[in-house]
């Protein structure tokens, strides 16, 4: 079991340095070409920070273990959008864009209402369970996702052009050169993986030798640790002022776990689903919809220091919950 503690601080180290290459990286690759950082967040960071997610999710599904591919999504969105989004808005509230309102925020609400329906629908022996056709609807539904988010891009770049003028004039620190940028990009990305994937494996290592079921490894320690460079990157983010990246990569996340990664998943073989995840599910699309509401609720187009708080709050009695009933 040292070996296992051991490997864990060593993915803890390659997370870190790893969210901040990715950071840096991909902060600097939207200045360059001009693309709103909440859309880098949306697409490069998210689909970087979910990898570990992927790996396990579909790792599970082929071998068979549904309850810790479904667990580890749920259980990771829930980790997402309560305690690290919670904790970024502690750190420093979180303001959001026009377009995050009217467009991320309820494309995550659909999304995971979504889930649950492919969840508990279908007849006779696919009976919920998440067909390879549903799971090929979620891969189109991303597909869209990512053609929003390069128009999105676009959009962005006309309207950002006239600020980046003002920035040159006023800031004369030298440009990073673009393969720089994407060479933090992917070093960021491999030290987050391979990070991710020591915390995971050794985590349920523990875990297994500690006698803990799959369903409670899955929603703990397994969506915790596949959420850790979510947290880490976010967190980085937040601190360094990028809080639109911060909230890209959290909301950006949410999304391609459902449709890109239960989609890839489903697509390899039927999911096959435990309604003992219903309250899980109910609880996520709960905090979605509330996320929904902060902007436009006490404090204008902002999540503050005190929704973040409930957020925190919310998920450590959720954590201790399922711990107890287990």
């Amino acid at each position: 079991m040292l070996t296992n503690i051991l490997l864990i601080i060593l993915g803890f180290i390659l997370l870190i340095k790893g969210a901040d290459f990715l950071v840096d990286g991909a902060s600097e690759m939207a200045k360059k070409f001009h693309i709103p950082e909440i859309v880098i967040g949306l697409t490069i960071v998210a689909i970087g920070t979910s990898m570990p997610e992927l790996v396990v999710s579909v790792t599970s599904a082929i071998e068979g273990h549904s309850d810790l591919s479904i667990g580890n999504i749920v259980g990771s969105n829930i980790a997402n959008m309560f305690l690290i989004l919670g904790a970024c808005a502690i750190i420093k509230p979180l303001v959001f864009k026009k377009e995050t309102r009217l467009f991320e925020i309820p494309i995550t609400i659909f999304s995971t209402i979504l889930l649950f329906f492919l969840c508990i629908n279908g007849t006779n022996e696919q009976i919920n369970t998440i067909t390879k056709e549903e799971g090929l609807i979620l891969l189109i539904l991303c597909i869209l996702f990512i053609i929003y988010n390069l128009i999105m891009a676009k959009t962005g770049e006309k309207f950002e052009k006239e600020e980046k003028i003002l920035e040159i004039k006023t800031n004369e620190k030298k440009e990073t050169p673009l393969w720089e940028s994407i060479l933090g990009i992917i070093l960021g990305i491999i030290g987050l993986k391979l990070g991710g994937d020591l915390v995971v494996n050794n985590s349920v290592e523990i875990a297994e030798i500690l006698g803990i079921s799959e369903k409670l490894i899955s929603l703990t320690i397994v969506a915790f640790s596949t959420s850790l460079p979510e947290l880490i990157t976010s967190i980085a983010a937040t601190k360094k002022g990028e809080t639109d990246m911060a909230i890209g990569n959290i909301l950006g996340s949410q999304i391609f776990n459902i449709l890109l990664i239960i989609g890839i998943s489903a697509t390899l073989t039927p999911i096959a689903y435990s309604k003992s995840y219903d309250n899980n599910i109910i609880l996520l699309i709960i905090g979605t919809i509330a996320l929904g509401l902060f902007p436009f609720i006490g404090k204008k187009n902002e999540m503050t220091r005190n929704n973040g708080l409930i957020f925190v709050t919310t998920y450590i009695i959720y954590l201790g919950s399922i711990i107890y009933f287990a």
